[in-house]
């Protein structure tokens, strides 16, 4: 039906008058935007004019101010503590090369770090090729140290780029290092990000020998904060002191008036390393096994050509649990190589062949029976592997992975050999180590047959996304978000608030299986789980697969209660024990819902936290007593309230979730999560006094 036969002449014109109006203000705004494109296109056009004028040499530290991520990754909390470590692992490298029993970090008023060995002392004679002294050198040159090639100054280092020192003053507002040697003290300071206030002299007589460093890093740099966390330097301490045997190492927080001093020292090494990290597990025996040795490789070449040998010298410890998941770190000159390595590879092989061999002597395994896998073998078992390489190669920049091939067959036969020996001599703890292989290869074939049941049934189809899921219509993973959220009731507010084009949703009913203390069988069982399997696309453990990845941000958005918290954790849970690679590349994220709406004058005010509430109520200058509403739910929310304030890219908040210690993370998953209750009570005891807000 034609309408406009029912309106009259009058109404006709008005219309038309109103719709010339929208047609000329919609062409003003395009002109407009237009305008300020060009403006925005001239702002970051480079000059046309492009010669070697142009060009900026970046002299000394410079290049280091100018980009602090190329050196420490981030001038967030992160980087701030990589300065730290990096100092103090020159002083470990001196209790590598034999010459360093005691270390000595401490935080000071102000929060500038003084570290302090009783090493041999930096060299204080001058250097011929820079012309300054030692100390000045290492302090002052990128790439300088005494860990390159011929006439090293260690045979084993962890640092071996030379970069750590200087980095550390060139990131400083001030440095001062004073180096006690040969009878001597002597000292010097930088200002300014690395520049000589004071060069080095002798300043009096000593007894003592060693090298004490003090930096005040500089706030310019770290523009969210200088302030050190205690906790994380002692965990990074104790760790040392772990992987150094007899090495020790004490801590200091002297920012209060009760001063607190930690100090580490570990006759049994990583033996009682192992041991700490199965105080919050159940050990299948008291003993725990340890292998040590040393084998012979080629380092690189001399002057003449002619191949350079090393010793590369492994140890390994080992402790089998009740646990269903394995807990294996690596190490190679006391740094984490997350990733493993050649190293790895030999423990593996060691551990294949030998559990095997074992297995077929005793008759646990019969002619006919398949060897056990690898997965089976080190179900439930803790182990430390570390290895010092007087030429380690890594693979990339982060020292993740190691890559000497030779390493691969020397940890081999040394893990071999002697584990060997020790399943010999003790047939008791050979006999409960291959009836819990025994059960971890039955538990995973009915894993598998699990599997295929429910995928049979349709109930895990990994080839068909999950109904519930309401996915988004980009297929580029790069640009697509999965929000992963509590209740069906929120689901649908997200999904009217989404951006259909890059964000997906998923609601999850109910609590997901705590899978820290369940055998993988069960998580097939649970439909939750297997939903966001199939939505994510990975797959999970052995068939992890980051190139099949759907979504490169996967966002937790649960309720600020005590369930919502708890989803969490548990969602947090399986992704560390089932997809950790997500956590580790930083794919994993937590939605920061707002707590509080405020109406003020018709305009709605979001807040996060009591302190911005009680920060608005002074601005808006709002009567005791003014009313507000606190949000318990994501389901209190309407579709544009949670799209404005928590899923719109332009204005919500993301916590990335990321993972510096994967050791210290498994512990917390394992002391919250698992079976055993006195960890946790502990836990709860020593934390209780940090709550800010009990739901209850």
């Amino acid at each position: 039906m034609n309408t406009n036969k029912t309106k009259s002449a009058k109404e006709l014109a008005l219309e038309a008058e109103q719709e010339a109006q929208r047609v000329a203000i919609n062409k003003k705004r395009a002109e407009e935007q237009e305008i300020e494109l060009r403006h925005a296109e001239e702002a970051f056009k480079a000059d046309g004019v492009y010669t070697g004028e142009n060009i900026q040499v970046l002299e000394g530290l410079e290049a280091v101010r100018k980009r602090p991520g190329m050196y420490i990754g981030t001038t967030a909390s992160e980087g701030l503590h990589h300065l730290i470590w990096e100092i103090i692992d020159n002083s470990i490298d001196e209790a590598l090369a034999g010459y360093c029993d005691h270390i000595l970090v401490k935080i000071n008023p102000g929060d500038s770090i003084t570290v302090e060995d009783n090493g041999r002392g930096i060299p204080v004679d001058i250097v011929k090729k820079t012309g300054l002294s030692g100390v000045e050198t290492v302090f002052t040159v990128l790439h300088a140290g005494g860990k390159f090639g011929e006439g090293g100054g260690y045979k084993v280092a962890g640092g071996l780029h030379g970069v750590g020192a200087s980095v550390v003053n060139a990131l400083s507002e001030w440095l001062d290092v004073t180096v006690n040697k040969g009878g001597k003290s002597y000292f010097t300071r930088f200002e300014n990000g690395g520049k000589t206030a004071k060069q080095l002299s002798d300043v009096g007589n000593s007894s003592a020998s060693g090298t004490i460093v003090t930096f005040k890093p500089d706030p310019s740099i770290f523009v969210e904060g200088t302030v050190f966390d205690y906790e994380k330097v002692a965990n990074r301490c104790k760790q040392m002191a772990y992987l150094n045997r007899n090495l020790r190492i004490s801590v200091t927080d002297a920012r209060d008036e009760d001063e607190i001093t930690q100090t580490f020292c570990f006759e049994g090494g990583i033996k009682q390393y192992v041991q700490e990290i199965n105080s919050t597990k159940t050990p299948l025996f008291a003993d725990v096994i340890y292998c040590e040795g040393q084998g012979e490789a080629v380092i690189g070449k001399d002057a003449k050509g002619n191949d350079k040998t090393g010793v590369v010298f492994v140890e390994a410890s080992l402790q089998y649990t009740s646990d269903y998941k394995d807990y294996i770190y690596s190490f190679c000159n006391n740094i984490s190589t997350r990733e493993g390595g050649t190293h790895v590879e030999g423990f593996r092989l060691a551990m294949t062949r030998i559990i095997n061999k074992y297995a077929r002597d005793k008759d646990f395994l019969k002619e006919k029976d398949e060897n056990f896998a690898y997965d089976d073998i080190v179900e439930g078992l803790t182990a430390i592997v570390s290895i010092k390489h007087p030429n380690p190669q890594y693979e990339g920049q982060t020292k993740s992975k190691l890559g000497n091939f030779e390493v691969r067959k020397i940890v081999s036969q040394v893990m071999g050999d002697q584990l060997e020996r020790f399943l010999l001599e003790n047939p008791n703890i050979g006999k409960i180590i291959i009836e819990k292989v025994k059960l971890a290869a039955n538990a995973r074939e009915a894993a598998r047959a699990a599997r295929e049941n429910i995928r049979r049934k349709g109930a895990l189809d990994f080839t068909t996304l999950p109904g519930k899921l309401a996915d988004c219509s980009s297929k580029d993973a790069t640009q697509c978000e999965l929000f992963i959220v509590e209740g069906n009731s929120a689901g649908g507010s997200a999904k009217n608030g989404r951006n259909r084009e890059t964000q997906a949703i998923l609601p999850l009913r109910g609590k997901i299986l705590n899978v820290q203390k369940a055998q993988e069988r069960r998580i097939y069982a649970n439909a939750e789980i297997g939903n966001m399997i199939t939505a994510i696309g990975t797959g999970i453990n052995d068939e992890f697969d980051l190139n099949k990845l759907r979504y490169h941000k996967i966002i937790i958005m649960t309720d600020a209660d005590v369930d919502g918290s708890h989803i969490r954790v548990l969602l947090l849970t399986f992704f560390n024990r089932f997809m950790k690679q997500l956590i580790e590349n930083g794919n994993i994220y937590i939605a920061q819902p707002p707590l509080f709406k405020v109406e003020y004058h018709a305009k709605a005010y979001y807040c996060y936290n009591d302190e911005q509430l009680e920060i608005l109520k002074k601005q808006l200058n709002l009567r005791p007593g003014y009313p507000f509403q606190r949000y318990k739910g994501l389901g209190e929310m309407d579709a544009d309230q949670l799209k404005e304030t928590t899923m719109d890219i332009a204005n919500r908040k993301l916590l990335r979730v990321t993972m510096e210690d994967a050791l210290e993370a498994d512990n917390v998953f394992e002391a919250l999560m698992g079976d055993a209750v006195e960890p946790r009570r502990r836990f709860i005891e020593n934390n209780a006094k940090r709550v800010k807000n009990l739901d209850i």
